[in-house]
């Protein structure tokens, strides 16, 4: 059977990248005091971590964290692929936020406020697809 992971990648991609953009947009707008500057932010991010966020799955996809043969454990490995990804996005975030606001404490202070909201927000993203086969063949789940 043809290898189906593109397309809930690709699925996977779409839907952390509007829960993504949302959050960014309301955090930029409140940290900016100006929403415009939070939609360019909100935005420009949809470009750049459409394709960062691809990339991760792509990789966490190939990386086996197996021990003694066995598969790590489901929650085990959402959290290290939260914080591998939390780490790109912060970067990408504050590099955004500096250059679009032309100020680089806005950009610290728009990546840092991420931190908090986008770790739980994906962690819960990472549980919802967790349940959903969409794009897999087979697969053997832990809880």
């Amino acid at each position: 059977m043809k290898d189906q992971s593109h397309k809930r990648h690709l699925a996977k991609t779409v839907t952390w990248r509007l829960v993504g953009t949302i959050d960014t947009i309301v955090l930029a707008w409140i940290i900016s005091g100006n929403p415009a500057t939070g939609l360019k932010i909100g935005f420009a991010e949809v470009i750049t971590k459409l394709f960062l966020y691809y990339f991760h799955e792509r990789v966490w996809f190939k990386i086996n964290l197996s021990k003694d043969g066995k598969v790590l454990e489901s929650r085990k490995r959402h959290l290290a692929k939260t914080f591998t990804w939390r780490g790109i996005g912060t970067l990408d975030t504050i590099l955004l936020a500096w250059i679009i606001s032309g100020n680089p404490l806005t950009g610290l202070k728009i990546g840092f406020a991420e931190i908090l909201t986008k770790m739980i927000l994906y962690y819960l993203h990472e549980r919802v697809w967790y349940k959903i086969d969409f794009g897999l063949s087979s697969r053997k789940r832990k809880k």
